[in-house]
């Protein structure tokens, strides 16, 4: 089964590596898996995963991590509606209770 991706190369999630100190809070709470640590720093699985519901942005003390949070999160509430289901942007798969 192929994964669910939203728009290809539109995310506005911009990783700056030298201002990442590896602590791996990005891996833990992105409902997508978009970042993974390697070498004691963040990298990204695939940008294009990315919905940016801005949980990476919000618990990155580092400030490493920008996003335009809102626009991956609402595509996701507006999918569930249409599709009669639980409007959600994923966040409820998280590890850590630090989403949108």
């Amino acid at each position: 089964m192929n994964k669910m991706q939203y728009l290809k190369d539109v995310a506005t999630l911009k990783l700056e590596t030298s201002l990442c100190t590896g602590c791996g809070m990005c891996a833990i709470v992105c409902p997508h898996d978009v970042f993974k640590i390697h070498s004691g720093k963040a990298v990204l699985n695939d940008i294009n995963d990315c919905m940016e519901c801005g949980a990476c942005m919000k618990n990155c003390r580092s400030g490493a991590l920008t996003v335009r949070s809102g626009v991956g999160c609402a595509a996701g509430i507006i999918n569930g509606i249409l599709n009669n289901s639980e409007p959600t942007c994923g966040c409820s798969n998280t590890k850590e209770k630090a989403c949108c």
